[in-house]
């Protein structure tokens, strides 16, 4: 047993991969895993039981797709974290080493990747736009935002996602002759569609549609043009997968932070339960023998991979946690890590990312983390969080930054009157957006916050839209409603810099120095604006893209922040 802390434990114990097995060759899987102390990309023979790691790079590996016979693996390379690279593919069993998959390609974002038994699909970013190779052959290119969807199984259609007629956050649905690249079918609604896949039987292709402020299932053929929306009753979000005989979907049910899965019989229309804890599956699937198997966790247990029968086939040695509560604020959901003992407690309110993510009820090493050391954690699933419908989702549009604080502080209002949190040891914090959050909150709410925990954070919204990746750029530009050029007075009413001077309490700024999606030039500027009013702030840098995927920086990291706060909250104790 190890000495280390509980909380350092739950670091290293190897993360379970969401497995990805070869369609043709459903006994060979490729995952990512942190087993070798950074995450690698691994494959896993299930038949000999035999692991094996394909890559051994310094910052990281995070993408890998196994083909459709399990006899390569492509894995893509970047350039330090900054997720700009190429696609590299090597044997399932690593015999030789890996070769550029696409060597007349260059250098890009990956939108996208689809292997079939002859055909390859390759979406690529650049500055220029997205361009979608097949067999090296530019099929598809467009000035604006799309990606490579599904492949039918005979290898005849590609789906394309395509921001052609909308934005990048409400996408079309575009049918493409692989032949010859004609159009076979389109399909747009006006709150987007995403591409499933394509049945295992025809040209049916699963799309997930938001309809009754709801995502569900979408059954479309683009050579017919016939349309099938299964009517499933089932109040939260619903997400669909086929069963391998085309008659039936896999659905798993998203209903206030937690999951749940379901048959759905395509000629009956019977939904029947399937028997799973209470918790959340971060994905599942129908392997070609009809067994289903998922990916859960709770907030107090660690992950497994298990199948319906109970069997477990991977589990976490990491130790467990708290359980999470749940907590009605008007129509804001948050969910409360409380530590041991009465309160109030010193509290950090830890923002999700995204902003279209969600908190919910999985295992997090880093909450965790926070409750041994006893502080209550709170996390609020504002307006823009998946989860709670699509006007909820959308309802930034146009106003980021300013209803996700808002709802914010109503559940600080409540947890203090409840007598939960302690409102002079209050701390705002979070990563992506939930770090811009965490420096807007500190200059637009100063009174609430004793500290803040700004991770990989926007300090500048102008200079972040100037230096982010193409993909994530016009995303932005759809939820401000258009460019800084076009509205500047959007762009400067949501920017942490327009109320820096308001900022009391110290912060803790962590900048990744290759982060494409916040890049560091942006937080230069906040922090330049800090210098120049003498705010109080403390700045770690670190040589990797939006975040380390490296145990031993991970923990470094959570080190610093539980002594940044053991230091700057009134009778807070140590890190354990």
């Amino acid at each position: 047993m190890s000495d280390e802390p509980r909380w350092v434990q739950r670091f290293r114990a190897p993360n379970l991969p969401v497995l990805r097995w070869a369609p043709d060759a459903p006994d060979r899987a490729v995952y990512v895993s942190n087993a070798s102390g950074a995450l690698q990309v691994h494959t896993w023979d299930r038949a000999t039981d035999t692991h094996h790691q394909l890559t051994d790079r310094p910052a990281g590996t995070t993408l890998a797709v196994i083909d459709r016979d399990g006899s390569e693996v492509w894995w893509f390379a970047d350039t330090a974290g900054d997720e700009r690279g190429r696609w590299m593919r090597q044997p399932f069993d690593g015999a030789t080493p890996a070769v550029p998959a696409t060597p007349e390609l260059g250098p890009g974002w990956p939108v996208g990747l689809v292997l079939g038994r002859s055909t390859q699909a390759v979406g690529l970013s650049t500055e220029e736009g997205v361009t979608i190779h097949v067999g090296g052959r530019l099929l598809h290119s467009s000035r604006v935002d799309a990606s490579v969807g599904a492949l039918s199984v005979d290898e005849t259609l590609l789906a394309v996602e395509h921001a052609e007629y909308a934005d990048a956050r409400h996408r079309a649905v575009r049918v493409l002759r692989v032949a010859d690249g004609t159009v076979v079918g389109e399909l747009v609604d006006e709150h987007g569609l995403r591409v499933v896949d394509f049945a295992p039987d025809g040209t049916r292709l699963l799309l997930t549609r938001d309809r009754d402020d709801r995502p569900g299932p979408l059954i479309w053929d683009p050579v017919t043009g016939a349309e099938h929306a299964p009517e499933v009753d089932l109040p939260g979000e619903v997400f669909a997968d086929w069963y391998p005989d085309g008659r039936a979907l896999l659905l798993r049910h998203r209903h206030h932070a937690r999951d749940e899965l379901y048959r759905h019989d395509l000629d009956t229309g019977e939904l029947t339960r399937l028997d799973t804890p209470r918790g959340t599956i971060m994905a599942a699937a129908v392997r070609p023998d009809g067994t289903v198997e998922y990916r859960w966790s709770s907030a107090a247990h660690a992950p497994a991979i298990r199948r319906l029968d109970g069997t477990v086939v991977l589990a976490s040695e990491a130790p467990g946690s708290v359980p999470l509560t749940d907590a009605w604020v008007g129509d804001v959901h948050a969910l409360i890590a409380r530590p041991e003992g009465p309160g109030p407690y010193p509290t950090v309110f830890l923002l999700h990312g995204g902003p279209d993510a969600q908190d919910i009820d999985q295992f997090y090493p880093g909450r965790a983390a926070y409750v041994d050391a006893g502080y209550c954690v709170i996390h609020v699933n504002y307006r823009g969080s998946l989860g709670y419908g699509t006007a909820w989702r959308d309802a930034l549009i146009g106003r980021p930054g300013l209803p996700e604080l808002e709802d914010t502080a109503a559940v600080y209002d409540w947890a203090v009157a409840e007598g939960i949190v302690d409102p002079a040891r209050c701390v705002i914090g979070g990563a992506s957006w939930g770090g811009y959050l965490t420096l807007l909150g500190l200059g637009t709410q100063p009174d609430r916050w004793a500290a803040g925990l700004a991770i990989v954070p926007i300090g500048d919204v102008v200079g972040l839209w100037e230096d982010e990746m193409e993909p994530v750029r016009e995303y932005d530009q759809a939820l401000f409603g258009g460019t800084p050029h076009e509205i500047p007075e959007v762009w400067a009413r949501s920017s942490p810099i327009t109320y820096v001077e308001h900022v009391r309490v110290p912060v803790l700024i962590t900048v990744g120095e290759n982060d494409p999606r916040c890049p560091a030039r942006q937080v230069d500027t906040y922090v330049a604006r800090l210098d120049a009013l003498g705010k109080h702030y403390e700045l770690h840098r670190f040589d990797a893209g939006h975040g380390s995927v490296v145990v031993a920086e991970r923990i470094a990291d959570q080190l610093r922040e539980l002594d940044f706060l053991a230091r700057h909250l009134p009778t807070v104790p140590a890190a354990p």
